[in-house]
């Protein structure tokens, strides 16, 4: 018996185990790392054949499953700071907004799927390099590291306009006090993000939320995944409305794994100290990053096959 099943919004067939298999093993770096898992699922179903495009937008519909998921788990355990959330998820839902939008123009021009893959490439290749240089550099310097509150360095100015901007709110969960216009800036730009990628902005989200809000890893996990939950909800609707480009049976078929992958995550994440996260997170976005970036000196191949179609 065939395995294989049609995918009507991608166009092709493809096999039910792999998809199954892809959605587990994203929905467990989901729960483990508090990301959607986009940065890495998104360019997995591009090197097996789903167009770029579909693959992204689809790519956010799973990620809702894996990160209610993983943030049912992370609530149990206490780990989740709903009012940064919230602060974040409103930032969030006015960016996706506006991702669409630009998702929307690009496909028009025919330049989607190219600037898809470079944004992938650039943003993988940046937050990757620099989170594994301040892993290593904090496991040299405090081999012994904890959950508390990370104090990297910080430039002078940046402490100065930190204390300068308005609306103080203190943030019990985090353990932090600090403006409400910082949470609400980034979670724009991860909104915009989340749409043109295809990701819930974890990836992103997670080293912002250590090194810029100073919150502690493993409250940036559980925090992460319940702003993720909400963005790509509203990504997923404005996608599918907008520029009809969720495949649902793709979807399905990812979830399912993904919610069993995320709750298998946060079990293990526990286990684990925060700069093993970091240092672990780091090393998966670069390995992604440089397959990627093969895929696209590689282009000539796929280009002719293209031709060949015509």
């Amino acid at each position: 018996m065939s395995l294989g099943i049609f995918l009507p919004i991608a166009g092709n067939t493809v096999n039910v185990i792999v998809l199954l298999g892809l959605g587990m093993t994203v929905g467990f770096l989901s729960g483990l790392f508090g990301v959607g898992g986009g940065f890495i699922l998104t360019p997995l179903l591009i090197m097996i054949g789903i167009p770029p495009t579909v693959a992204a937008a689809t790519d956010s519909n799973q990620i809702v499953a894996a990160s209610t998921s993983g943030t049912i788990a992370h609530a149990r355990g206490g780990t989740v700071d709903v009012k940064m959330g919230v602060l974040l998820l409103l930032g969030g839902v006015v960016g996706g907004t506006i991702g669409v939008k630009l998702v929307k123009v690009l496909l028009a021009m025919g330049e989607a799927n190219f600037v898809i893959t470079v944004t992938y490439i650039v943003m993988l290749a940046g937050i990757g390099t620099y989170m594994f240089i301040d892993s290593i550099r904090s496991m040299r310097s405090s081999p012994e590291s904890s959950d508390e509150v990370i104090e990297p360095e910080k430039p002078s100015l940046y402490a100065r306009m930190m204390d300068s901007l308005p609306f103080k709110v203190e943030f019990e969960r985090s353990g932090i006090t600090l403006s409400a216009l910082m949470p609400l800036g980034l979670g724009v730009l991860v909104g915009v993000l989340s749409a043109i990628m295809g990701v819930g902005g974890g990836f992103i989200m997670v080293p912002i939320m250590v090194y810029l809000l100073r919150m502690p890893m493993h409250v940036v996990v559980g925090t992460s995944l319940f702003q993720i939950m909400f963005t790509c909800m509203n990504v997923t609707v404005m996608q599918s409305w907008m520029n009809h480009t969720v495949d649902f049976v793709l979807a399905l078929i990812l979830l399912i794994g993904s919610t069993i992958g995320a709750q298998l995550g946060a079990a293990a994440g526990k286990k684990l100290k925060a700069d093993q996260l970091k240092i672990l997170m780091s090393i998966i976005v670069l390995i992604v990053m440089v397959k990627m970036l093969t895929t696209l000196l590689i282009a000539p191949d796929i280009l002719l096959a293209y031709v060949g179609g015509h």
